[in-house]
């Protein structure tokens, strides 16, 4: 079987909120799929579906072949789930985290400990393995939140925003870590709001808006789709960025309305052709007596897509919490 993940026409409403409205969504094996979308568009939702945690109201999920509703317990030993906060308890060490998950599998406890020890060495974890998690970093307690739930060896994981919080350094390891699982055969599910994340990890992209994927393909296909380049101009003054900005909408190249950014005193345009677009704005704001520090024309970006695809940004977290991880952990016995 090449499809490890399907979804098909899933739909699930919460009163009169119409949460997913159809969703179709094929994750072939051992890739990566990055589910993108603003607040409150369903990504966790389907993940929650698709783990077992949530019913839904039609439509089908499957996880390797197997119906997450005909069959939720078959589905569960196929999964692993993490969610946005590390669900570790803090008063165990790092071993017996990891054993407690491997007893909850119904590992036998010589068993078990042999799973937490290798799951320590992959995860660079062993010399603090008989620490106690409070005293862990952040990047220190992903590791382990990801490491429980790869005890019984999943086919599928799920990771739901699994670097928020983290320093750059501690990011960069997370996802050569998950370059690593993807290589040994795993199946990833990855919710991020991180656009270079989803460009950097993802093998195919879906992006979700209001319940329904607006869009799917690899970071180049949906680059593809806007077409242009991208214009920025950094002013002297933020004064001056009314008056930039109208000066850029005058640009024969320019598509669309332009973008202010007070905050780094630049305004930005999509145009339609790059060829001499750089000297042309200069002249154009000499001519208009506006100081510039700086000019750049960059090929469009993941976060043009988004914006240009729902309106929205995803600098914000999902309103949807998610408690899942520490849920289907505690479900993982039953």
């Amino acid at each position: 079987m090449t499809i490890a993940v399907e979804t098909r026409d899933l739909r699930k409403k919460f009163g009169a909120t119409m949460a997913l409205n159809g969703v179709d969504l094929e994750v072939p094996r051992a890739t990566v799929l990055g589910l993108l979308g603003p607040n409150g568009a369903g990504k966790t939702t389907t993940v929650r579906i698709l783990t077992t945690l949530l019913q839904p109201d039609g439509g089908s999920a499957r996880i390797d072949g197997i119906d997450v509703v005909d069959d939720p317990r078959a589905v569960r030993a196929r999964i692993g789930l993490t969610g946005q906060y590390a669900a570790v308890d803090e008063r165990l060490t790092g071993a017996e985290n990891l054993e407690h998950i491997g007893r909850l599998f119904r590992l036998s406890a010589p068993h078990a400990r042999q799973r937490a020890a290798e799951l320590l060495a992959q995860f660079d974890l062993t010399d603090a393995g008989d620490r106690v998690v409070k005293g862990y970093s952040g990047g220190m307690r992903r590791r382990l939140d990801i490491a429980m739930s790869l005890i019984s060896r999943p086919s599928v994981l799920f990771l739901d925003e699994p670097t928020t919080g983290l320093d750059p350094r501690s990011r960069l390891g997370m996802w050569d870590l998950i370059d690593g699982l993807v290589r040994d055969g795993t199946t990833t599910v990855l919710t991020t709001q991180y656009l270079d994340e989803a460009e950097r990890l993802a093998d195919q992209i879906a992006v979700i808006d209001q319940g329904v994927v607006i869009a799917r393909g690899t970071a180049d296909e949906l680059k593809a789709q806007i077409g242009g380049a991208r214009l920025t101009v950094t002013g002297t003054s933020a004064s001056s960025l009314d008056a930039m900005a109208a000066t850029l909408s005058r640009l024969p190249a320019a598509v669309g309305a332009t973008e202010v950014d007070p905050v780094t005193r630049s305004v930005s345009v999509t145009v339609s052709d790059t060829d001499g677009v750089v000297p042309a704005i200069v002249r154009l704001l000499d001519a208009d007596g506006i100081g510039i520090a700086d000019v750049d024309v960059a090929g469009p970006t993941l976060d043009d897509v988004f914006l240009q695809l729902t309106g929205r940004s995803t600098a914000t977290p999902d309103d949807d919490n998610d408690s899942a991880a520490t849920t289907t952990k505690r479900k993982a016995r039953k």
